[in-house]
Formats: structure tokens, C-alpha cells, sequence
């Protein structure tokens, strides 16, 4: 997986038919919500480990 990876416009388009619908929508939320938890905690794990790294950077002065 991509350490930084920008997407600055996505366009997606389904078309859906029958009963399959409501199926597909909580598919898709359920689906994208996971992605974007996963998204979020590895953000926060980056942000996390450059804080770190800040800290060890001071050359031994603090």
C-alpha cells in the first residue's frame, strides 16, 4: 500500500437495477466506512511515528 497517496477528484457511477439496490448501498457503506477507519488509523500512526522521530531528533537537549 502506498505510504501518501492523494486523490484529489474521484467520480464513481453505478447503475443499479431491482431489488439489488438496497443490497448495494449497504454493501458500499458498510465497505467504505471500513476503508475509511483503516484511512484514518493509519493517518494518525504516521502523525504518531513523525512526533516520535521529532523527539529523537533533539540531538540528546531537551
Amino acid at each position: 500500500m502506498p505510504k501518501n497517496l492523494i486523490i484529489h477528484n474521484l467520480e464513481v457511477r453505478f447503475q443499479v437495477e431491482g431489488d439489488d439496490k438496497g443490497l448495494f448501498t449497504t454493501l458500499f457503506n458498510k465497505h467504505i466506512q471500513a476503508w475509511a477507519r483503516l484511512y484514518e488509523e493509519e493517518c494518525a500512526r504516521a502523525e504518531r511515528s513523525g512526533d516520535d522521530r521529532k523527539l529523537g531528533d533533539s540531538g540528546g537537549h531537551r
